[in-house]
Parts: C-alpha cells; sequence; structure tokens
C-alpha cells in the first residue's frame, strides 16, 4: 500500500487497454465480474484511454454505474496524435467525460510523449488547458505517460513542474534497455521528486510467458508463483511506485494477481538475484520485443496486422514451433494485409512506444512465415 496525494493506494492497477473480448463486441459480463473480485479485494486504481476503443464505456458500465464515486480512482488520456486540430484534441477530454459519466478524473495524462510527438502537446497549449481543468475541479492529478529517452524526460518535467505524476513502461527485461530506458527514466523520475505509476511490467503478457529457462529458474525458487507475478512484482518493489498497471485479459489473470498482490512484499535478495539471471537469459533473446498496444495499426494504409504477426513469429524464435508460427501467421492474415505487403512507409515506426525497426522485421516475418 502506497499513499499518494492524501490516498492510500494499493500497489496493483487494472490496467483496461486489454479487456475480455466475445468477438465482436466486449465480454462486458467478464469485465464486471473482473471489476468485482478487484474491487472486492481493496484495490481501487483503474487506467483507461481516451484511445482505448471501448475502454472508457466499459469502464462506466462496469464500473462508474455500479460503485459509489469515491470507491475508487479513474485514470484517463488526452492523445494529440489521435487530433487534427487544438479543437478536437481538447474535445477528447469533454468526450471522455460523457463515455465514463465519472463526473471528474482522479488522474488525466497527457498520453504517449515521445520525441516524435511532444511537441504537438505544446503547439495545441494542453499543458495549460489540463491546468484549466484541474482548477475547476474536473481533475485531481495532472501527469503524462512517456516513451521517450531520459533527455526528453528531464526537459518535460523542468518545463512542466505542474507535472505531480509520471507513468513510465518499467519491467525487468527492459530496466537496462538503450530504446525503452526503463531504469533511467525511472531514475530521471526520482530525482525530480515525481511519483510514478507503472505500465506494461509484464510487457504486453511476453513477461507471463517467458522462454523455459527463465520458468526454469523461477519455478526452482517457489513452485507456486506465476512467472508474471515475478514481473509485476518487481516493479511494485520500487521506491515511490503509484501503482503498477496490470492490463487483465480474463478472469484468471486477474485471480492470479490478486493471489500475490493483495499481501504484497517486495522482492528479496535471493529473488533480485534470480530476476537479474533472467534478464541475462533475455538479454540474449530473439524475439521480437513487441507490446501489442496497437499503436503502429492505426494507420498502416496496407491494414497489417502487426502484432499478431509478431506473436506468431515469435512463436519460433523464442519457442522453436514453426509449425505453430505458421498457422498463427495464416490466420492473423487470412483476411487483413500481408508481412510482405509492407510499403516502408514507416508511419507504424513513428507510433512505435517501443522504438521497434517494424518495416525490417516485417521482411523477417515474410522470408520465414509466407509459404
Amino acid at each position: 500500500m502506497s499513499d499518494y496525494f492524501g490516498q492510500e493506494v494499493p500497489k496493483l492497477g487494472f490496467g483496461l487497454m486489454r479487456l475480455p473480448k466475445k468477438e465482436p463486441h466486449m465480454d462486458m459480463e467478464q469485465v464486471k465480474q473482473m471489476v468485482d473480485l478487484f474491487m472486492k479485494a481493496g484495490f481501487t486504481y483503474f487506467d483507461t484511454a481516451y484511445v482505448y476503443q471501448g475502454s472508457e464505456a466499459a469502464a462506466k458500465e462496469a464500473l462508474v454505474d455500479r460503485y459509489p464515486r469515491e470507491s475508487y480512482t479513474l485514470a484517463t488520456k488526452l492523445n494529440a496524435s489521435a487530433a487534427d486540430s487544438e479543437a478536437a484534441a481538447r474535445m477528447q477530454f469533454q468526450t471522455s467525460l460523457e463515455r465514463t459519466g465519472a463526473g471528474y478524473f482522479d488522474y488525466y495524462l497527457l498520453h504517449a510523449l515521445m520525441e516524435d510527438n511532444y511537441k504537438k502537446y505544446d503547439q495545441y497549449h494542453l499543458w495549460d488547458f489540463v491546468k484549466e481543468q484541474k482548477a475547476k475541479g474536473l481533475i485531481k492529478h495532472i501527469g503524462f505517460s512517456f516513451h521517450g529517452g531520459p533527455k526528453l524526460l528531464e526537459q518535460l518535467l523542468t518545463e512542466h513542474p505542474e507535472t505531480e505524476f509520471v507513468q513510465l513502461q518499467i519491467n525487468y527485461v527492459d530496466w537496462e534497455s538503450p530504446t525503452v530506458a526503463s531504469r533511467a527514466n525511472y531514475e530521471v523520475a526520482r530525482k525530480f521528486g515525481k511519483s510514478i505509476v507503472i505500465m506494461e511490467p509484464v510487457k504486453g503478457g511476453g513477461l507471463a510467458d517467458p522462454p523455459k529457462a527463465v520458468k526454469n529458474l523461477f519455478t526452482g525458487y517457489r513452485q507456486d508463483m506465476s512467472a508474471a507475478s515475478w514481473a509485476v512484482r518487481f516493479a511494485a518493489s520500487l521506491d515511490g511506485i503509484i501503482t503498477v498497471l496490470s492490463g487483465m485479459s480474463n478472469i484468471e489473470q486477474m485471480e492470479d494477481n490478486l493471489s500475490y498482490m493483495k499481501a504484497f512484499e517486495p522482492l528479496n535478495e535471493e529473488e533480485r538475484k534470480i530476476i537479474q539471471e533472467a534478464q541475462d537469459i533475455l538479454g540474449q533473446s530473439a524475439t521480437i520485443p513487441c507490446t501489442a498496444c496497437h499503436y503502429c495499426t492505426e494507420g498502416c494504409p496496407k491494414y497489417i496486422p502487426i502484432p499478431e504477426i509478431f506473436q506468431a513469429m515469435n512463436k519460433q524464435l523464442g519457442k522453436g514451433q514453426m509449425k505453430e508460427a505458421v498457422a498463427d501467421y495464416q490466420e492473423a492474415v487470412e483476411s487483413a494485409g500481408k508481412a510482405s505487403d509492407c510499403i516502408d512507409c514507416k508511419q507504424c515506426e513513428h507510433a512505435c512506444p517501443q522504438h521497434l525497426e517494424i518495416t525490417e522485421y516485417l521482411k523477417q516475418c515474410a522470408r520465414a512465415l509466407e509459404m
């Protein structure tokens, strides 16, 4: 349990980006069950965003309409890259209020700032806009989510002292990554005295199902702890953390997270050494480090399902399962663009929070998986 802004905040937050689907719609009955389990266990932090399709409406139906407003905290985000004018960007805030019916937001974030887009938030005067909404009582705490490097983070925190917290991608495999820069960004935020919300602690689910050598490390120490639990506890063990967001997609994931976070215990010294061994193993992994956020697909002119293709490819790269990789690839592209359809426009790379060389990876997938 952490104490921030005069509130007791449990160390596990519910990220509403990867909610369960019952095609073609959201599986709202399962979402409600997940919210109920989360609230019953004493957890209160929910995270959504204007650009998470169907997520804010799901928050209204499963949470806001069913629980007293003071019993939970709700975070959402404004994405300048999804707006073609200052007026459209500002309208996102009103739309989020209407979709959620929450009345106000406990935490409000400028969304996914990085080197390619941060100037747009200045051009649209969005820093001033969120301060105005806070003065009206419609926002309790101002922050931003960040996917850039430590130099830019230092610049933003210097220029915008009104920032009360930052949301950073932190997980044990990205801790020393030169592109994601989890440790470097964490240290900058703490230098400025900013509290931190952690996103992608399980790296889009990848650390819930790591290579066999990593699983053996974990189960050799404790049979009863899931691989995901090691990742979430690594993040939650850091100082200055408001909460750690887990983008849970089903009841089983919810129950697993609750099982070890209800009575959270930070990593001990032996567990830290095991994490270091896992970092060494994963540092040599050839898998594509995609978190399946889908930011890359929204503007793809060829409608290529990039995350699904990479997920298929990782079955071969990480587990040697070529037959399964080809089958998953064929299913992914059945009614969409193929990896070989890429025209190298690189819009996906500009949108990617992981700064991946997506077009090169697509060429690799095309060579390996297109029979």
